[in-house]
């Protein structure tokens, strides 16, 4: 979604836009249990545990826990109280993405802008301050349970500081675990987010391409319809929306017709009839050694029959070589041993490979990507990928 050389306070006129968007502050999940959840995503994903608020910090009503790799922060919080808004989402739709929260120059100017462009507020600006500096942030309401907060950072709590390590905000507290030396001695090599997909209802992705283009500026970046991702059974359609650096890409998927359910509506039948962030692509630079570390870990991904590996090769080649590219540079067996997809187009090539979802609720899953020049979404595994989706769908009684 946006590189660790995303653009900084420094490169963006205060005075231009003020919904110019400068990084991914972080990802919250509201969460069920975030100390459990923390250790989750730390052993199996390589996060580091790196921050936390709870009782012992001063925060009352919940408790935040700060995972931490790369350019990527996942913020997990938990409802310490029946009356936190969270406590209802979680016996609603489970674990999940509540907060796509982006880093901007001042938060209640982007917010006042956004509401009057067409949004909804979700929360209206407020200034959390200490000696070391202050966050500001507002929040509005996207689809379905989804939320963007802005947040805008002053002295030790700018974002290039948060980076180095000082403290997210105030009431936060560094803390150690064994967990955190053990990633740093087998990293898992992820970088930031490349971008985040969001499922909605039936007949309603346009409406929320329209929503981000006129609330936050989006453009249409890719487009994919019925013909491009379907099988013998299922089919979606999906517009990925990006800002106007292209730095942060946010697809939008909705079910098409098919003669089975497809994995849009089976995460929509258990996220409650309620549209919501479907997955999370992490990007790595080297998918091959991510991979390998991570289903070390115990990762479960998805998994694609012998005969995907059969084509793809003279098929990903072929396209780079009229497009006046070098070849695939990763070995194939490793490829082929680890499961990895492949696809290329006229800027270069890809790797993915899809988790298995997260929780016992088939919802959000992640994504692991590394991109070699091309700047799509994998068009050319479309198909394979949703064969093995409809193989899992199968296994859980829904598709």
């Amino acid at each position: 979604m946006t590189s660790a050389a995303a653009a900084s306070p420094s490169q963006t006129a205060r005075g231009s836009d003020p919904l110019a968007l400068i990084d991914v502050d972080h990802v919250r999940l509201y969460v069920g249990n975030a100390k459990q959840a923390a250790f989750f995503y730390a052993h199996t994903f390589g996060f580091r545990i790196d921050q936390i608020a709870d009782l012992t910090t001063g925060s009352r009503d919940e408790a935040d826990y700060l995972l931490t790799q790369g350019n990527i922060r996942l913020m997990l919080t938990t409802p310490l109280t029946k009356e936190h808004p969270a406590a209802e989402e979680i016996k609603r739709f489970g674990d999940g993405v509540k907060d796509v929260a982006f880093t901007v120059h001042d938060a209640e100017a982007a917010w006042k802008q956004a509401v009057r462009n067409g949004a909804k507020s979700a929360r209206e600006p407020r200034v959390i301050t200490d000696s070391n500096g202050t966050v500001t942030v507002a929040s509005i309401h996207t689809y379905g349970r989804v939320i963007h907060t802005f947040v805008s950072r002053t002295g030790r709590y700018a974002l290039p500081e948060v980076k180095r390590g000082a403290a997210f905000m105030p009431v936060f507290r560094r803390i150690d675990s064994p967990v955190n030396a053990h990633n740093e001695r087998h990293p898992c090599g992820l970088k930031y987010v490349d971008h985040l997909v969001g499922n909605v209802e039936d007949g309603k992705m346009n409406e929320w391409v329209r929503w981000y283009e006129e609330v936050l500026g989006f453009a249409m970046f890719k487009h994919f319809d019925d013909k491009d991702i379907s099988t013998e059974y299922s089919a979606l359609m999906s517009k990925v929306m990006a800002s106007g650096n292209n730095l942060i890409k946010m697809p939008i998927n909705e079910p098409a017709e098919g003669k089975r359910k497809s994995q849009i509506q089976e995460y929509l039948d258990w996220h409650d009839d309620t549209p919501g962030v479907q997955h999370l692509a992490l990007r790595t630079d080297d998918e091959l050694s991510s991979v390998a570390e991570l289903r070390r870990r115990g990762v479960d991904f998805l998994s694609l029959p012998d005969s995907y590996y059969d084509v793809v090769w003279e098929r990903v080649n072929k396209t780079l070589r009229e497009h006046g590219h070098e070849g695939v540079r990763e070995d194939f067996d490793r490829i082929r041993d680890l499961g990895i997809l492949i696809d290329a187009d006229d800027e270069g090539y890809l790797l993915q490979l899809f988790t298995k979802p997260l929780q016992d609720r088939p919802t959000l899953f992640f994504e692991i990507i590394c991109r070699r020049g091309s700047q799509s979404f994998g068009k050319g595994n479309f198909k394979a990928l949703f064969e093995a989706l409809e193989i899992e769908q199968e296994r859980r009684g829904n598709l």
